[in-house]
């Protein structure tokens, strides 16, 4: 799949160094498949959920949520907000 912007991910990385492993594992897994629908995406992703038209992505193990449009018809991903656990509860990222 095609993942836009990744820059999203390199400034998240960059202010969070300890979340880097975590989201580069996510990011390469995501970029190798092919998935058609939620249900194939949860076979790879099984903490993901769907929260109206996003998908919530829990990354290194639950300390940071990437918020993100998966359009399975056109294979890209497109990354809205890559947060702390902690801002995803103050649901900031839904503004």
């Amino acid at each position: 799949m095609h993942i836009i912007p990744r820059k999203r991910l390199n400034d998240f990385a960059s202010a969070h160094p300890t979340a880097r492993p975590g989201l580069l594992l996510w990011y390469t897994r995501l970029k190798a498949a092919t998935f058609h629908s939620f249900a194939e995406l949860r076979e790879v992703f099984p903490d993901a959920d769907q929260v109206g038209n996003l998908m919530v992505f829990n990354i290194g193990g639950n300390k940071v949520r990437l918020i993100a449009a998966v359009h399975y018809n056109r294979q890209k991903v497109y990354i809205r907000a890559v947060v702390t656990h902690a801002e995803y509860d103050t649901d900031k990222w839904k503004e």
